[in-house]
């Protein structure tokens, strides 16, 4: 993992170094290392610490290489494998550790917390640390699952370790989530279709019912016309009716009259035929 945040030249000189073992520390602990480097133009001494949770580091030579120079890069990686278990090497005194401030209280008399992770901090576990960051680094390009912590004790390097497990965890858990809303959204889209499908397919319907109200409408108005005129018709026939009916019923009353007049008319003619007729001669 140095290599991922170390000039590439920087590296590949430092890792000649290495190699050549150039590289003598002369003391180390949790929090500083005080080394030499045999360079090709002399011995440059390195002083590198560990500060407030970054690391500094300080060199004898004049290389602009950022974020460090060739020989802190190559302490890091001797101190690299100096660290590992099957090292016996014997360093020098641990310093007093950094003491944290007095925990205050508060007014009701329960004492508050107060927590320092960078009291915490190791070289050796911020080594162990970059060495896991490389693979999960490439497990995170990969959309891998995270490979498994190192065997560290509780500290801020595996609290820091844990929280890039939880961070990747919730972020796989987000894209699950993300997933089905996609998939719920694609359906939303999907029946979102088929509802405006229906809607154009209802609105023609509602046009041609229309349409075809309109003409049912018409003819109604049609038939109502017609109607009207029948009405008037009946009308106009039953007065006429009424009126036959008048000239009917005067037509029978003067043919009752006629018929009597008939009557006496034959009458008078047989009373004149009778005596007309001359009685015979004896």
């Amino acid at each position: 993992m140095i290599q991922a945040v170390t000039d590439p030249s920087a590296f590949q000189i430092a890792h000649q170094y290495l190699t050549a073992n150039r590289v003598r520390i002369a003391e180390a602990d949790e929090a500083q290392i005080l080394s030499a480097v045999v360079g090709n133009s002399g011995l440059y001494e390195q002083d590198i610490r560990l500060k407030d949770g970054k690391l500094v580091s300080k060199c004898s030579c004049t290389f602009p290489e950022e974020p460090m120079c060739r020989h802190c890069i190559a302490v890091l990686l001797e101190y690299q494998r100096w660290a590992q278990p099957e090292q016996t090497r014997t360093p020098r005194p641990a310093k007093e550790p950094i003491m944290a401030p007095p925990i205050p209280t508060s007014e009701n008399g329960n004492r508050a917390t107060l927590t320092s992770l960078t009291s915490d901090l190791k070289l050796s576990e911020i080594m162990v640390f970059l060495e896991w960051l490389q693979p999960a680094a490439k497990a995170l390009e990969k959309q891998e699952p995270l490979p498994e912590p190192p065997p560290l004790d509780p500290g801020a390097v595996l609290t820091w370790i844990h929280t890039i497990r939880n961070l990747e965890d919730r972020r796989r858990e987000s894209e699950e989530v993300m997933t089905s809303l996609e998939s719920q959204l694609k359906d939303r889209d999907t029946d979102v279709g088929h509802l405006t499908q229906q809607l154009q397919f209802s609105q023609r319907e509602s046009t041609t019912a229309k349409t075809t109200a309109q003409e049912l409408q018409r003819e109604v108005a049609s038939y109502k016309e017609m109607l009207a005129r029948v009405s008037e018709l009946t009308a106009e026939v039953v007065r006429h009716a009424g009126q036959m009916r008048a000239v009917t019923g005067d037509m029978l009353q003067k043919s009752s009259k006629l018929d009597k007049l008939v009557s006496s008319f034959k009458d008078v003619a047989e009373a004149l035929q009778s005596a007309v007729t001359l009685p015979p001669h004896p």
